[in-house]
């Protein structure tokens, strides 16, 4: 089964809410345990950079987010979970891509046009106020996502621009240093539910209408008893459509239970009544997750380890990866110049492909080195063309080839992994100095 990888930032400029839970951590989470799914979840600390200057909010905004994920069930050992700031290489990479993306893409950015409308609304400058951050954060985001050839990337339509953005930078690089990228696909939920915040309006941070997601029990009740309610007395028939209160506990409740609220609505349930409804039926699903949130709140040591640890595994693949882009644009050793000539004339100073079947009737193939050692060994293929398709994968992909057919070949220690990368890269130049 192939893999498709996932992957999904959440900006640490805020405490986490019921919304983010409904709309971002719940069906990621879910998603995560998808067969034949690799997923990477980021905390997107330099993004934060761009809108929030108040150090410590960040730091908080961190923790406050890691813990959440984790409490409502993000395993780090079936993901990589990891914090941007922790992958030197998502920055290197910003870099090759501000080279080679227009500067007339990133003028149509909704983020930057909003801004420059705003402020020619205005009558000041276009620019007041707009940082080179602002300006350029969708190329960090693109970034983001081609760092690890992220195949879909789930946005809400708001954000289908962004991967579009990172498709052109995929196909730019591609276009002038060879086949590195896999073009993104983003990936729109039309189910995922939005929540109206406690004034009717939806849930947002902007508008200081949240119900933090792990609010204390007691919290939690005075926040719902706030929610924004109609005039109606009890007795009355109520309306479901418009009403915060019911598309909230909508978002939480099964089928039955919504149509049990949607009759008591038609029935003139009084407010109150179905406010305590409400709060029962959210704190039925989060008070299990609580303590676990508020054990990582008053220990983030546990927290610190377990992103660091998914920084390791996250610079696995980005560090060889980086190291194929590196090379592909020409940042290299000044002893490779030598080695590129030698290349041209004298094919033995290249690792090989052999391909082979064996007397199970199945075909393999590995990659010897000039001494003769093995650095990449497949399992078995039905046939010849499949186990040359994947030879030629690994040609074209590098890095990002032997992260895509891992479960095709046998597993690497990290030494022999870095070898095999750098013989993949040599073969590369190779064909493309002919």
């Amino acid at each position: 089964m192939s893999t498709t990888r996932f992957l999904t930032g959440i900006t640490t400029s805020g405490t986490p809410h019921l919304g983010n839970y409904v709309g971002s951590i719940r069906p990621s989470v879910r998603a995560s345990q998808t067969p034949g799914v690799e997923s990477f979840y980021f905390l997107a600390d330099y993004h934060a950079l761009i809108k929030i200057d108040e150090p410590a909010r960040i730091q908080r905004s961190t923790l406050e987010i890691a813990a959440s994920w984790l409490a409502a069930g993000l395993d780090p050992a079936h993901v990589t979970f990891y914090r941007q700031s922790d992958v030197p290489e998502i920055p290197e990479l910003t870099w090759f891509l501000t080279c080679v993306t227009g500067k007339g893409v990133l003028n149509r950015a909704h983020a930057y046009k909003a801004s420059v409308d705003k402020n020619t609304a205005a009558g000041v400058d276009p620019d007041a106020d707009v940082t080179a951050g602002l300006f350029m954060y969708p190329v960090l985001m693109g970034a983001d996502i081609l760092m690890f050839n992220a195949h879909k990337v789930p946005v809400g339509r708001d954000q289908i621009q962004h991967i579009e953005m990172a498709r052109d930078m995929a196909a730019s690089f591609n276009h002038r240093y060879g086949e590195h990228f896999v073009p993104p696909q983003a990936e729109i939920e039309e189910s995922v539910a939005t929540l109206p915040g406690l004034d009717g309006r939806k849930m947002s941070k902007s508008y200081d209408n949240t119900i933090p997601l792990f609010s204390s029990r007691e919290q939690l009740k005075k926040l719902i008893a706030g929610i924004k309610t109609d005039s109606r007395a009890p007795g009355e028939p109520k309306d479901t459509e418009g009403s915060a209160l019911f598309q909230i506990y909508q978002a939480f409740a099964s089928e039955e239970e919504t149509a049990a609220l949607r009759k008591a609505y038609a029935e003139g349930i009084a407010w109150g009544d179905a406010k305590t409804l409400l709060f029962e039926r959210i704190d039925r699903e989060i008070a299990p997750m609580r303590a676990t949130y508020e054990d990582y709140m008053a220990h983030p040591e546990k927290v610190e380890a377990l992103l660091l640890a998914g920084a390791k595994k996250a610079r696995a693949i980005a560090t060889p990866f980086m190291a194929q882009l590196r090379s592909a644009v020409g940042l290299r050793g000044l002893g490779s110049a030598v080695q590129a000539k030698a290349e041209k004339t004298s094919k033995a100073a290249l690792a090989a492909f052999k391909q082979y079947r064996e007397k199970d009737g199945l075909f393999y193939f590995k990659l010897v080195d000039t001494a003769g050692a093995v650095l990449l060994q497949s399992k078995g293929f039905e046939s010849p063309k499949v186990a040359g398709q994947a030879i030629g994968q690994l040609q074209r992909d590098g890095a990002a080839g032997l992260a895509a057919l891992q479960a095709q070949l046998e597993a690497l220690d990290s030494s022999t992994h870095a070898s095999a990368v750098q013989a993949l890269v040599a073969l590369a130049e190779a064909a493309d100095a002919k």
